[in-house]
C-alpha cells in the first residue's frame, strides 16, 4: 500500500494526486492583530509594530507582501533577540500549515507555520520520521531553518539539512522555488535564510522511514571525563546532551537518546548499566533542573517509545510560555570543544548567580553559508538564563571573549552582543547571503534591524 497523507490547514500548497485531506487547525483572519501576541514566547522581547498580518494562503501572503513597503516574517516567536522584529509590518506564518506527503519520493511538504510537533505525529503514521528534532518541538518548519536550528548528534545535521525544496515570495510579491537537485549553491545559501530573502511560504523536507528511541539519564559526570572521553561520551547515543551548572567540575546530568533497531528488543531499566562514565544511573525521571516537576519532559527509564516522543526534551503539550527566561548559544568546532568548555568554566562564578542551566550538544557540519556549523563539526554551548537581561548582556561580552580564539559562532535567534565585524569574521560565505539578498529583495523590504547590525553592515 502506497502510504500517503495531508494535512490541511490552509491551502498555501495545494496538493496534486491521490491524497486524502486531514484539518489541523483554523486559519487565522488576514488581518487578526489581537490573536498575535506581541512579545516572543519567554517575555523578554516587545515587538516595535502594532501591524501584524496573518494569512491562511499563499496568495494572501502576496497580496500582503505587494502592499507593505517593509514587512518581517513572524513564526513561532522563539527568539530572544531582535531577529523577527518590524517598526512597520509582520506577517505571521503559523496559520500556513498544510501538509503533503510524498511517499515515493519519501518528502513531506509543508507551510511554513506548521510546528515539529504538530508535524511529527502525521509523519509518523504515514510511516516516516525526520533525522532530528529540537529540544522543544513547539518551533515552526519556517522559523527553524531560518536560523538553522538544530537538535543532537556528532552524525546529525541541523533541521535545516532535511530542506529540499523552498516556496519563497519575494519582494515584487511573486513567488520562487528553490530546489536542492536545480539551484546549487543558491538553493544551500536560501535555506538558513535568517528572515532577509522574502516570506518562506512552502518548505520540502526529506524523510526517514519513522524509528522508535530510548531515552535515559546519567546524573553527576565529572568535567575530567572529558579530556581523554569526550568523542567517546558524545558519541555514545544517536542524540547526546550534557547539562551543567558550571560548578563542582561536572555534568549535572547526561542524556543519552538511542535509535531502537528493528527487530531488536532495548534492556529494561532494571539490566542498563549503573555507571556511565562514573555518572550514575537516574532512579526517577528527571527535568534539566532538579528542582523542576519533569511531567513536562519526554519520556526516560529506557521506556519505548516514537522518535518524535524522545528527540525533543520538552512534550508538545508543555507551554513554553509557562516560564520567563533568556537564551544565547555558541557553537565551536568539536575538535575544540573541551577546551572551550574549559575556557567558560573559569567564568563560572560570574555565570551561576544568573544561570537556570547550560546544555552542551554536538552538530554536524553542514554546507550551508549561513549556518552556524557550516563546514565544521561543532559544539554547541547552550545557557538558558534567569530573566535578568541587563546582567545577562554585562556578562555575555565576557563569554564571548573566552570563546574568542575558537571562532564561536552564535545563534541567530538568542542573544549575544559580538561585534558585526568579528561576526562577520567567523561566515567564510556571508556575502553570498548579501548578494542573494540584494537579488531578490533589492530595496531592502525584508530587512530589520537586526539584519542591518549584524549582516549587511559587514
Amino acid at each position: 500500500m502506497n502510504r500517503r497523507k495531508l494535512l490541511q490547514g490552509s491551502a498555501a500548497l495545494a496538493g496534486t494526486g491521490a491524497l486524502s485531506r486531514l484539518t489541523l487547525a483554523q486559519g487565522a483572519a488576514l488581518n487578526d492583530h489581537a490573536a498575535i501576541p506581541r512579545t516572543n514566547w519567554s517575555k523578554n522581547f516587545h515587538f516595535h509594530t502594532d501591524r501584524v498580518y496573518a494569512p491562511t494562503t499563499r496568495e494572501e501572503v502576496q497580496q500582503i507582501v505587494r502592499q507593505n513597503p517593509k514587512l518581517k516574517g513572524l513564526g513561532s516567536r522563539h527568539s530572544f533577540n531582535d531577529s523577527a522584529d518590524s517598526h512597520h509590518a509582520q506577517i505571521s506564518m503559523r496559520a500556513v500549515k498544510s501538509v503533503q506527503i510524498d511517499a515515493a519520493a519519501k518528502t513531506a511538504t509543508v507551510g511554513a507555520g506548521v510546528a515539529y510537533g504538530e508535524l511529527a505525529p502525521v509523519l509518523d503514521q504515514a510511516g516516516f520520521a525526520l533525522h532530528n528534532l529540537a529540544s522543544l518541538p513547539h518551533i515552526s518548519v519556517g522559523g527553524t531553518i531560518a536560523t538553522a536550528t538544530h537538535g543532537s548528534g556528532v552524525h546529525n545535521q541541523n533541521l535545516s539539512s532535511s530542506v529540499r525544496a523552498l516556496e519563497i515570495v519575494t519582494a515584487d510579491g511573486n513567488v520562487i522555488h528553490l530546489s536542492r537537485d536545480h539551484d546549487g549553491d543558491t538553493f544551500k545559501t536560501a535555506v538558513v535564510h535568517v528572515g532577509g530573502l522574502g516570506i518562506i511560504t512552502g518548505v520540502t523536507l526529506d524523510l526517514l522511514p519513522r524509528f522508535d528511541m530510548t531515552q535515559v539519564v546519567y546524573e553527576d559526570l565529572s568535567f575530567d571525563q572529558l579530556q581523554h572521553n569526550m568523542d567517546a561520551i558524545l558519541g555514545a547515543a544517536y542524540s547526546v546532551s550534557l547539562f551543567t551548572t558550571w560548578q563542582n567540575n561536572r555534568a549535572t546530568q547526561v542524556w543519552l537518546k538511542q535509535k531502537v533497531q528493528p527487530g531488536v528488543t532495548p534492556p529494561a531499566y532494571e539490566a542498563l548499566p549503573k555507571e556511565f562514565y562514573g555518572a550514575t544511573l537516574q532512579k526517577a525521571k528527571l527535568h534539566p533542573l532538579r528542582e523542576m516537576p519533569a511531567q513536562n519532559c519526554t519520556e526516560q527509564m529506557g521506556s519505548v517509545g516514537p522518535w518524535y516522543a524522545r528527540l525533543p526534551h520538552f512534550k508538545m503539550e508543555f507551554t513554553p510560555s509557562s516560564g520567563e527566561e533568556l537564551q544565547s548559544e555558541f557553537f565551536v568546532a568539536r575538535e575544540h570543544g573541551y577546551e572551550a568548555i574549559r575556557a567558560v568554566e573559569t567564568l563560572k562564578d560570574k555565570i551561576t548567580p544568573h544561570l537556570l542551566i547550560t546544555e552542551l550538544r554536538t552538530i554536524a557540519a553542514d554546507d550551508m553559508p549561513m549556518s552556524m556549523h557550516y563546514k565544521r563539526d561543532s559544539l554547541a554551548i547552550h545557557f538558558t538564563w534567569k530573566p535578568q537581561e541587563p546582567e545577562v548582556r554585562a556578562l555575555l561580552p565576557e563569554i564571548e571573549a573566552k570563546l574568542a580564539p575558537f571562532q564561536a559562532r552564535p545563534h541567530w535567534g538568542k542573544i549575544f552582543t559580538m561585534d558585526p565585524k568579528v561576526l562577520d569574521s567567523r561566515y567564510p560565505e556571508m556575502q553570498r547571503y548579501r548578494d542573494l539578498a540584494a537579488k531578490l529583495d533589492p530595496q531592502g523590504k525584508f530587512r530589520n534591524d537586526f539584519l542591518n547590525r549584524n549582516v549587511f553592515a559587514g
